[in-house]
């Protein structure tokens, strides 16, 4: 198929595609006339880099991936580099929800002071764009 045909079937556009090619995560092949071609295994393969960002991978970190596809393996996750990669994400996620549980604990304890310090008292008043009463 050509590269038109590809990115219609893999969701993306040829600029994409030549992109991943520019990067050497699409093998570059030409027929005789000088056209790229491609073909199912391509399909499989731009489809696993697309689902790898929209997990939050980067590029760079879907070229396990890519080359654990391209040595034969049925699922680009099943080699040891590919696995190493989940193990990096899996641990920078980890941190992130870490550091958002942090600074949901501290909104949360700001929360609490802000209501605290007006015990009974009345409820304050916001005013926007203009004078009171």
């Amino acid at each position: 198929m050509r590269i038109g045909e590809l990115a219609e079937r893999a969701g993306t556009t040829t600029r994409t595609l030549r992109y991943y090619e520019s990067r050497g995560l699409l093998p570059a092949r030409r027929t005789g006339n000088g056209y790229r071609t491609y073909d199912e295994d391509d399909v499989r393969l731009i489809q696993q880099i697309r689902t790898l960002q929209d997990f939050g991978f980067e590029l760079e970190e879907t070229r396990p991936f890519v080359e654990c596809l391209r040595a034969g393996h049925p699922a680009g996750d099943s080699c040891p580099a590919s696995l190493a990669v989940y193990r990096r994400k899996l641990a920078e996620l980890d941190g992130l929800i870490d550091q958002l549980q942090s600074v949901r604990a501290q909104v949360g304890a700001e929360l609490a002071r802000a209501e605290a310090e007006l015990p009974g008292g009345p409820e304050p008043r916001c005013e926007m764009g203009g004078t009171s009463e």
